[in-house]
C-alpha cells in the first residue's frame, strides 16, 4: 500500500515555492538600485557629484512611482534612462571632447538625429532591437512587482529631491570647464539642467538689452555700389592653428612663422572664443559677425540655436552686393546644424564631406582642389564669388602621424612627438596654401582675389604649453576668465591682382566677430547699416566686442538686430 500523503510536507513545499517567487520579486525591486550604486561609484568622482547623482536618482524613481506606483518597474526605467545618458555622454565626449548636458536635450533637433544616423547607419535597427527586448522585460517587471506605493508620497519625495538638487546646484554651481572631463555624466547633466532652465527663463537663449531707443535702418537692395572692381573673396578656416612660438622653449623648423603674415608683412592677432575643440564657435563669429559668448551657457550650441534665427552675416551682406556664395565643409552638414546655419547666414551652395566625396580627414590640398573646381563652375563675368574653405587636416589627435606619405623630407625639431606632429601638419598646411595661391594665379590669371585666413582656435594642448606650472583647475579658471593668451591665434590678408583697401578696422588685434567687417572693408564693399554700427563699436572699443564694457556693447547691438528683424525668436 502506498504511504498516505504528508500534508505538512505539501505546505512546506508550497511555502518554499512562494518564498522563491517572493525572493525574485524583491530582487526585481533591488537590482536597479544596486546597478545605479555601482554606476555611481564608477562614474562619479567626489562627494558633491555623488550627492547630485543620488538626488537625481531619487527624482527619476519617485517620478515614475508617482506615475506607475510600481517600484521595480520605476527603478528599471530610471536605470535605463541613466544608462542611455551615460552611453550618449561618452559618445559625445569621444566626438567633441565634452560630456552631455541638459542643453543637448533643450535644443535637440532633426539635424542631431540625422547626424547620428549618418555616422551610424545601423543605429535605427539597434534602437528597434533594444525596444523589442526592453518592452517584454518591462512587462515582466510590471507583473512581478508585488508592491504598490501611493502617488502622493512619491510626488512629495520627487519634489523634495528636486528642491535639494536645485539648492545644491545654485549654491555650488559646476564649473563649465568640468564638461571636458570624461566623468560625472549624470551629476553634470542634472546640475546643468537646473541652471540652464533658470537662465532660459530669465534671459532666453541670447543676451540682449530688454529695450532699446535706437533703430537700425534696413539695408536697401540696390544700395551697394562699390568703388572699383569687386574682388572674389576667399575665407580660409585654418584648423587649430596658432603661432606656437607664444610658448616658451618650443623648437620650430626653419622659416616657421611666415604663414601667419599678411601681404604687408605684418602678423596680426585673432582672438577666438574657444580653445581646443569647438570650431563652430568661430564659424558663428566669422559668418554671423557676432559673439558666441552672448549665448552664455548655451554657447556650445550656438550654430544649432542660430539656425533659422540669426539672419545676418557676411554672406548675406556680400549677396546684397551681387556675390555668389559657396562653402566647403569637411564634416557631414548635419553636424551642429552647419548646413542650415550657413544657409541662414547667406550661403547659397553648401558642399559637405559627402558632397565632396571626402574620406575621413583629408589634407588641405584636397579641399583647395575641390574649391578650384567649384569656383570654376560658379564663376561668371557679372557675379564675383565668396568661397568659404573649411580645413581639417590639423585636427587632433596629434599622437598619431597624419598621412605619413606626405612631406617625406620632414625632420623633427626635437619636441615631444605630439608637438612635432602639430608642427609637421602646420608645414603641410603652409605648403598646400602656397600651392593653392599658385593654382589661383594660373587658373584665373586676370581675376582679382582677396584671401583671408584665420586660426579658428588654439590646439587642446596649448594651455599646458603656455602655463606648464598650472594644474587642470588653474587652467580651467583661466579659460573661463578668457585669458587672451589662450584664445589668440592669427588672421592674415593676402591678395591677387588686387590692392586691399586701407581701413582702420584692419587692426593689430581683433575679436573674431569683427572679421566679416574687416573683409568687407579690405574688399571695398559698402557696409550695410548693421555693419556700419558694428564698425563704430569696433573703433570705439579698439577691436574688442563682447569684452567691451562687460558685454554691454554686445547686448545693445543684439537688441538693435532683434528690433531690425535680423534676429528672431531669441
Amino acid at each position: 500500500m502506498a504511504p498516505a500523503p504528508n500534508q505538512n510536507s505539501s505546505v512546506t513545499a508550497l511555502s518554499g515555492g512562494l518564498g522563491a517567487i517572493g525572493l525574485w520579486r524583491l530582487m526585481a525591486v533591488a537590482a536597479p538600485h544596486l546597478g545605479a550604486l555601482i554606476l555611481m561609484l564608477r562614474t562619479e568622482t567626489d562627494f558633491g557629484s555623488r550627492t547630485c547623482f543620488l538626488l537625481t536618482w531619487g527624482i527619476l524613481n519617485f517620478l515614475f512611482v508617482a506615475l506607475l506606483r510600481r517600484p521595480a518597474l520605476s527603478g528599471a526605467l530610471s536605470l535605463t534612462l541613466v544608462m542611455v545618458l551615460v552611453l550618449l555622454s561618452r559618445f559625445k565626449h569621444d566626438v567633441v571632447q565634452m560630456t552631455a548636458n541638459f542643453v543637448d536635450l533643450m535644443v535637440i533637433d532633426r539635424d542631431t538625429a540625422t547626424f547620428l544616423l549618418t555616422i551610424f547607419p545601423d543605429l535605427r535597427w539597434s534602437i528597434i532591437g533594444a525596444g523589442l527586448v526592453t518592452l517584454p522585460l518591462m512587462y515582466a517587471l510590471w507583473w512581478l512587482d508585488p508592491f504598490r506605493i501611493r502617488r502622493l508620497p512619491a510626488a512629495a519625495a520627487c519634489l523634495a529631491c528636486a528642491a535639494a538638487l536645485s539648492a545644491y546646484a545654485f549654491t555650488w554651481p559646476d564649473e563649465a570647464w568640468r564638461g571636458y572631463y570624461d566623468d560625472g555624466y549624470l551629476s553634470k547633466f542634472a546640475r546643468s539642467g537646473i541652471v540652464a532652465l533658470s537662465d532660459f527663463v530669465n534671459h532666453g537663449f541670447m543676451e540682449s538689452d530688454a529695450t532699446g531707443n535706437e533703430r537700425l535702418k534696413l539695408p536697401l537692395v540696390d544700395a551697394c555700389h562699390p568703388a572699383g572692381r569687386r574682388p572674389n573673396i576667399i575665407m580660409i578656416h585654418d584648423e587649430s592653428s596658432f603661432d606656437i612660438r607664444q610658448a616658451r622653449g618650443v623648437k620650430v623648423p626653419p622659416g616657421y612663422g611666415s604663414q601667419f603674415k599678411s601681404y604687408d608683412g605684418v602678423e596680426r592677432i585673432f582672438l577666438a572664443e574657444s580653445n581646443g575643440g569647438p570650431s563652430w564657435f568661430t564659424e558663428y563669429n566669422v559668418l554671423a559677425g557676432l559673439s558666441s559668448r552672448s549665448f552664455g551657457r548655451f554657447a556650445y550650441f550656438v550654430t544649432r540655436i542660430a539656425s533659422g534665427r540669426v539672419e545676418r552675416g557676411l554672406p548675406l551682406a556680400l549677396r546684397r552686393c551681387g556675390y555668389t556664395t559657396l562653402s566647403l565643409y569637411p564634416a557631414f552638414g548635419a553636424f551642429m546644424s552647419a548646413r542650415s546655419f550657413q544657409a541662414t547666414t547667406g550661403i547659397q551652395h553648401f558642399y559637405d564631406a559627402h558632397d565632396l566625396h571626402a574620406k575621413d580627414v583629408e589634407p588641405d590640398d584636397f579641399f583647395y582642389g575641390k574649391a578650384l573646381r567649384l569656383m570654376a563652375e560658379h564663376n561668371t563675368p557679372v557675379s564675383p564669388l565668396f568661397t568659404f574653405v573649411y580645413l581639417a587636416a590639423n585636427h587632433f589627435p596629434w599622437e598619431t602621424k597624419f598621412r605619413p606619405d606626405l612631406l617625406p623630407s620632414w625632420k623633427r625639431p626635437g619636441n615631444a612627438s605630439s608637438i612635432d606632429e602639430y608642427l609637421r601638419r602646420q608645414t603641410m598646411s603652409a605648403n598646400d596654401y602656397a600651392g593653392f595661391v599658385a593654382a589661383l594665379k594660373k587658373r584665373f590669371p586676370a581675376q582679382p582675389f582677396l584671401i583671408v585666413r584665420y586660426g579658428d582656435h588654439q590646439p587642446e594642448f596649448s594651455p599646458q604649453l603656455l602655463d606648464p606650472e598650472l594644474d587642470e583647475a588653474g587652467i580651467g579658471k583661466r579659460l573661463m576668465d578668457y585669458d587672451p593668451r589662450y584664445y589668440a591665434t592669427y588672421y592674415a590678408i593676402d591678395a591677387i591682382n588686387f590692392e586691399p583697401v586701407k581701413s582702420p578696422t584692419v587692426m593689430q588685434t581683433i575679436d573674431a566677430a569683427y572679421l566679416p567687417l574687416v573683409i568687407q572693408e579690405a574688399a571695398g564693399i559698402p557696409l550695410d547699416p548693421s555693419f556700419e554700427e558694428q564698425k563704430a563699436i569696433m573703433l570705439r572699443c579698439n577691436g574688442l566686442f563682447y569684452a567691451c564694457r562687460d558685454g554691454a556693447e554686445a547686448r545693445r547691438f543684439n537688441r538693435l538686430l532683434i528690433d531690425a528683424g535680423m534676429i528672431k525668436g531669441l
